[in-house]
């Protein structure tokens, strides 16, 4: 019996654990090739349909056009490990770049961070969560740590005396990370009170049923996240790494770029730079509102 991709792309988009806002923004993205080509055996998706089709998007900005294209090859990445097919034929294509005649440039994805009215509401949606994902989010927003590496902690790696801890980053290279006196308080009240001592990680989850303690999965502390900013209207969207967008949006200018560099981990200087930029921007809203104020009261 033949599978369709249209089929394809409906146990893709069916599997557990995906947020609600995923499978929108996949559902989306993925409409306009089901559309097209939806009927077709999986098996007859070949690269070069996949290439004419991508081609085709032209009046996408690149990095819109990349994420259509990063997405459709998870699509076919499932299809190969739920043994539709053999192999991938988008995993060999070349992404588009920024074109300069279009005023595209490769830092013009949108850096979103939290707002100081946006951080109140969170801080006291925290109040109401629970320990562990106060202690998480704490230490993103204050440390800049990815949740990743967040995640991947033992105990036994964080210098509580010295608010600090070590983490692996990107290309296997290791950096400080360093937290405030708020969020060494939650996370001192975690480890006493609630963390299971089973577990040589940090942050630890118990199985319900069996009791079983294991490190806690990034599907849980999603979970927790979604539950939580779901409360609040004006936190909708906000995801657990626009907490480090956040951390380096908040020290631009109080330190040296090469310093903040160091801080997140970036490989490329340009990466860091985009904040830079951001902090700009914002200044000159505040500036041109300051402008408007002044005006109307002469």
């Amino acid at each position: 019996m033949t599978t369709t991709l249209a089929q394809v792309a409906t146990a893709f988009l069916s599997r557990q654990g995906l947020a609600v806002s995923t499978v929108k923004s996949y559902e989306q993205t993925l409409l306009s090739l089901l559309k097209l080509h939806g009927s077709l055996s999986i098996e007859l998706v070949d690269r070069q349909l996949l290439k004419d089709y991508l081609a085709g998007l032209d009046d996408l900005r690149y990095t819109t056009h990349n994420r259509h294209q990063a997405i459709i090859s998870a699509l076919f990445n499932f299809a190969v490990e739920s043994g539709y097919i053999q192999s991938n034929p988008a995993s060999r294509l070349s992404r588009r770049k920024p074109e300069r005649e279009r005023k595209e440039h490769k830092s013009d994805e949108i850096i979103r961070y939290l707002t100081p009215q946006e951080l109140d509401i969170l801080y006291d949606l925290l109040k109401k969560s629970n320990a562990r994902m106060e202690t998480i989010v704490r230490l993103l927003h204050r440390s800049g740590a990815r949740i990743g590496e967040l995640l991947s902690l033992e105990l036994t790696q964080i210098f509580q005396s010295q608010r600090k801890f070590q983490v692996v980053g990107k290309g296997n290279k290791q950096r400080w990370c360093f937290y405030s006196e708020d969020a060494e308080l939650a996370l001192k009240n975690y480890i006493k009170y609630y963390r299971h001592p089973a577990s040589t990680a940090l942050f630890t989850a118990q199985h319900p049923t069996t009791k079983v303690v294991t490190p806690v999965s990034y599907e849980a502390v999603a979970a927790d996240w979604r539950e939580m900013i779901d409360q609040s209207e004006k936190l909708k969207g906000i995801r657990l790494h626009d907490l480090r967008h956040t951390f380096a949006t908040e020290r631009v200018g109080l330190m040296g770029i090469e310093e903040l560099r160091a801080l997140m981990g970036h490989e490329n200087i340009q990466t860091t730079l985009r904040y830079q930029k951001v902090t700009s921007a914002r200044a000159e809203i505040v500036a041109k509102s300051a402008l408007e104020n002044l005006t109307l009261s002469i």
